[in-house]
């Protein structure tokens, strides 16, 4: 099942950060990306005309190997930036590593990058914020949501449309990771309800879930001719 997600990288050494802290509003749009080679990555950014910043000046940034003005549109300056990536973090822009595919294009801040990716499976996004956190790259989970036309009726397993909810934000959160990345107090906090009642919505959700499926498998034995 695909999923929505959006989610900030945070770390000093992802790309594009002096860039958005050289310019006034401190925010530009990175609407393109190529690997040119291991290490050297081309970016195509949008940067806020009124911030009047030159390709001498992105030139002198520290990472920065070459910036060229493409053009501008109404609001906006493009440049072509390209830069220096640590080697760790070269397969992370590899668009091959992952099956990913972007809503919007990202915003970069000082701070990091804001992401808003579709992902082809909860598996997916998890192996993606591994191998960012494995190099130290923090991974904000903002909202998360399955594709509806791929959601399947939460009743036909007998669940009811809460706990639905509950297990899906909780296998989103990492609660079924090991180790955990959350906890029923964190994930309550998410839905507005006390603890107690989230671990009761994902017991019984587990349970009725649990129950659904291996009563088909056995039913699906029963009518092939044996357990």
């Amino acid at each position: 099942m695909t999923i929505t997600t959006e989610f900030r990288l945070e770390s000093p050494s992802l790309p594009l950060l002096d860039v958005a802290e050289s310019v006034r509003s401190t925010e530009l749009t990175c609407v393109h990306g190529l690997q040119l080679r291991d290490g050297v990555q081309l970016f195509l950014v949008q940067i806020d005309s009124t911030d009047d910043v030159s390709e001498t000046e992105l030139t002198t940034l520290e990472n920065v190997r070459a910036a060229t003005l493409v053009g501008h549109t109404s609001d906006e300056a493009i440049y072509k930036i390209i830069v220096e990536l640590e080697e760790r973090l070269t397969r992370l822009f590899d668009p091959e590593r992952f099956d990913i595919a972007p809503v919007e294009p990202p915003t970069i801040s000082p701070n990091g990058w804001y992401e808003h990716k579709i992902f082809k499976s909860y598996a997916e996004f998890n192996d993606y914020r591994t191998y960012c956190q494995e190099r130290d790259i923090e991974v904000e989970l903002v909202s998360v949501s399955p594709d509806p036309s791929a959601i399947e009726d939460p009743s036909r397993h007998g669940l009811t449309e809460r706990q639905h909810e509950a297990l899906t934000l909780a296998l989103a959160r990492g609660y079924y990771d090991s180790p955990r990345r959350t906890s029923t107090e964190d994930l309550a906090h998410e839905l507005g309800i006390s603890q107690p009642s989230m671990s009761s919505l994902l017991r019984r959700g587990e349970r009725q879930l649990l129950s659904s499926v291996l009563d088909s498998r056995k039913e699906g034995r029963i009518r092939s001719g044996g357990e």
